[in-house]
């Protein structure tokens, strides 16, 4: 009678169905040109504002989903990633090179928190000094004080884009390079974000590395033979202070 009842139950379990809704239909990951190892939107996301932040946000997808200064930011286990396009290509970009407006929008607007968030003001900034560590606070000391008054304008959103999804989306740095050049034409003002456009720019001179799956982060360190955070060339790092 008491294997039965196990039977049944397991037999409950399997038989169980839960609906996903739309916005959580997106995997997640970071792709290079011609390799795709999970992250997926498949197409253009609503972008919204976040109130005087030269930053927008997705709400309807269950991600951690920014656009600042012409470029895309996503924060995914523990690794922010970039690209110019709403789909990728993705580059892993390390702590320091994050902008720091995308790093001060606050906790409410991340629509996938990570565990950690949990018992943080929801109308302030991640804890970023505290989660990875005394050195990186120390580098970036005052990063989430600023003159609001101060913020630059958003950059405009590269509506273009909407036109380009499923077999027309394009999946390599020059064509979005191109696309770019030809229907949107805005240039970077933050000189972190302007490194990573330019680096992205000259992508399609670089062959595909599909090892490139893994982000050394604080606590995470990289596998042996693995790939190293993206930092922009010329010195694009941030003095401490700086607003980016």
């Amino acid at each position: 009678m008491r294997m039965r009842h196990r039977m049944i139950a397991l037999g409950l379990l399997v038989g169980v169905s839960v609906a996903v809704p739309a916005a959580a239909q997106v995997s997640f990951g970071v792709s290079t040109p011609g390799v795709s190892i999970g992250f997926n939107v498949p197409a253009y996301p609503q972008l919204v504002r976040v109130p005087n932040y030269p930053v927008y946000y997705a709400p309807g997808l269950n991600a951690n989903f920014f656009f600042y200064d012409g470029m895309y930011w996503v924060y995914q286990n523990d690794n922010w990633y970039t690209s110019s396009w709403y789909n990728g290509p993705w580059n892993l970009v390390a702590p320091d090179y994050v902008p720091a407006y995308v790093l001060r929008v606050p906790v409410r607007y991340y629509r996938a928190p990570p565990v950690y968030f949990r018992g943080w003001r929801a109308d302030a900034p991640p804890r970023w000094g505290d989660h990875w560590g005394g050195g990186w606070a120390q580098a970036h000391r005052g990063w989430d004080q600023w003159d609001r008054r101060a913020a630059p304008a958003p950059a405009p959103v590269p509506y273009y884009q909407r036109q380009y999804s499923g077999n027309r989306y394009p999946q390599h740095y020059e064509q979005q390079y191109s696309l770019n050049n030809q229907h949107y034409r805005y240039q970077p003002r933050d000189p972190n974000v302007r490194q990573h456009y330019q680096q992205q720019g000259q992508g399609a001179a670089q062959p595909p590395n599909p090892a490139h799956q893994a982000f050394p982060s604080p606590g995470h360190p990289a596998p042996v033979g693995g790939p190293t955070p993206m930092s922009p060339a010329g010195g694009g790092k941030r003095e401490p202070g700086q607003d980016g």
